[in-house]
């Protein structure tokens, strides 16, 4: 046996293996002969306390053997166990490498340290994100299956009896394919919240383990990180849509539109596995080589900043003073409303339900019109909003303005705020603190926002983390990029208006220039907004006329 385990023999040095031991490491539980101090002391990586080896203030708790009954003064690490002097002498670990089980244990104590961390930093927050992007995803299907039978119902409502059987068939294709949609969604809840739910137990045993000074449990400890590191497919889904057509009684089954299957995909590591083929995919609409002009509407504004659309017939505008105005395209005044306050609004947006928001920054508030009447959604404290938005869920995107000159963007539910975005991921602010700061959600979810005075559209993704920053075109514009406004089409594409320039700037999804609008008379394009055709409407801001422009 070797000498250095045998109960007769001197104690060593665990260094050298040679001297007698006359010094011992009490966080290293490491004995030490009088030439290895030095050499121990210079692992910078460690803490050290080294006493003389009588003034030692403990001897270490070695782990039972189970077998035995004796302490495992050793580790196995071919079996992976620690063992003791009788494991040793029957033979079962003869030829494996045997280590000192305190030093061993302290080692993999360091290890679990580090899942520990990587578990509670890392890994256990990836999975609450993937089961909050599940909430929103289930969130979003009510509104756009909503949209969906709402739009059969209105053409069913066109055509009369005569269709009824055929509505009723594709209503019912419509909740087939949300019961569909709605089943994969729960499943992958499911399996986020059972693998959640693991790596929480991970967490409350490493937690247990470390905080307990029975080594033992440290010494039985299999590390499962490797499994929580592999994150399960995640479920995309192609979102159907329907695409009616004009009527044409000849031709009924034809020409009532159809709609694109339901396409639930899974994605995993940069590939795409499809679970359920799509059977037609919904119409890509190509840019025009040259936009068109098609209505120009005269409003009352000397100074017109803002257009948002109520319907494809009717629009909002917002000017220099306290009044809102309603118009048709043909320019006929159909409503105007004067804020509560009598002072200025700022931002104006339309919920899903038809009702006008605006922002007052004076009085710091967010209102809401209903039924008639002015109400107050928000009040804010030390911070006054700019610009608003109505997002695919119902809720609002409201940018704003702190006294000490910050700027943010809100998410609110109702007069709950549920989101905060203000800072990247290095903790510098993500918008400057100028007050011009139009806002639009994009259909992927991005929240798009046109920073003038950091001359720059900013584009943060559903979770607030930046994505890219667009900063103009310097190779065709004559002036410095002057964004101001900002909205987004059917496509996920991105339009902002680049006052000084006179032109309108089209961006893909990813911040990708793609064409300028640039004909069309525009002259100091301010407001913007898309109908649900995808139609242009922009507001010239000296001359007070908003244009419709067709430009896919």
């Amino acid at each position: 046996m070797d000498p250095r385990y045998s109960a007769q023999d001197i104690l060593r040095c665990n260094l050298c293996e040679i001297h007698v031991v006359q010094s011992h490491c009490e966080l290293c539980q490491t004995n030490l002969c009088k030439s290895c101090v030095g050499e121990h002391l210079s692992d910078s990586t460690k803490k050290h306390r080294v006493v003389p080896y009588k003034e030692r203030t403990s001897t270490p708790n070695y782990p039972k053997c189970p077998a035995h009954s004796k302490n495992c003064e050793l580790y196995c690490e071919q079996c992976d166990i620690p063992v003791c002097s009788t494991c040793i002498s029957s033979g079962k670990h003869k030829g494996h490498h045997l280590s000192d089980v305190l030093q061993k244990i302290s080692s993999k104590t360091k290890d679990m340290e580090k899942e520990f961390k990587e578990l509670e930093t890392r890994i256990f927050p990836k999975y609450e994100e993937i089961a909050s992007g599940i909430k929103s995803k289930k969130d979003n299907l009510e509104t756009h299956y909503r949209k969906l039978t709402t739009a059969v119902t209105k053409q069913g409502e066109d055509w009369h009896r005569v269709i009824n059987i055929i509505v009723n068939k594709q209503k019912s294709e419509i909740d087939e394919m949300k019961t569909e949609h709605l089943a994969a969604l729960n499943k992958e809840e499911n399996e986020i919240t059972k693998i959640t739910a693991e790596v929480k137990q991970s967490i409350a045993d490493l937690k247990k383990i470390l905080g307990s000074t029975d080594i033992s449990l440290a010494s039985v400890y299999k590390p499962r990180n490797a499994k929580f590191k592999r994150l399960p497919p995640e479920i995309n889904v192609s979102l159907p849509s329907f695409s009616p057509h004009q009527i044409n009684t000849d031709q009924l089954h034809q020409m009532f539109g159809s709609l694109s299957a339901l396409s639930i995909t899974t994605e995993e590591h940069g590939y795409t596995i499809k679970t359920l083929e799509a059977v037609s995919c919904p119409p890509v609409k190509p840019l025009l080589d040259e936009p068109k002009l098609i209505t120009i509407i005269d409003t009352e504004h000397k100074y017109l900043h803002s257009v948002t659309c109520l319907s494809d017939e009717e629009i909002w505008t917002r000017g220099d003073d306290k009044i809102m105005k309603l118009y048709n395209l043909q320019g006929k005044l159909l409503k105007s409303i004067q804020t509560k306050s009598g002072n200025k609004p700022r931002g104006i947006a339309v919920t899903r339900s038809g009702d006008l928001v605006y922002t007052e920054p004076d009085t710091r508030t967010v209102n809401i019109m209903k039924n008639k009447q002015i109400q107050e959604v928000i009040r804010l404290q030390g911070w006054k909003p700019r610009y608003v938005c109505s997002t695919s869920s119902g809720d609002l995107l409201v940018t704003m303005n702190s006294d000490d000159e910050q700027s943010k963007v809100v998410r609110y539910s109702g007069s709950t705020e549920k989101q905060t975005i203000q800072f990247d991921s290095e903790g510098k602010p993500l918008y400057s603190s100028g007050n011009i700061k139009y806002i639009s959600e994009n259909r992927n979810l991005d929240i798009c926002v046109a920073d003038n005075r950091a001359n720059a559209v900013v584009v943060v993704n559903q979770a607030g983390k930046l994505r890219f920053r667009y900063n103009g075109h310097p190779f065709t514009t004559k002036e410095e990029f002057d964004p101001l406004s900002i909205t987004t089409d059917s496509q996920s594409q991105i339009l902002t208006s680049d006052c000084k320039n006179n032109c309108i700037h089209i961006l893909d999804q990813d911040g990708q220039f793609l064409r300028y609008i640039d004909n069309c008379d525009l002259s100091y394009p301010w407001g913007l907004c898309v109908d649900t055709r995808d139609n242009l409407f922009v507001a010239e801001l000296n001359c007070g006329k908003v244009k419709k422009i067709k430009y896919m």
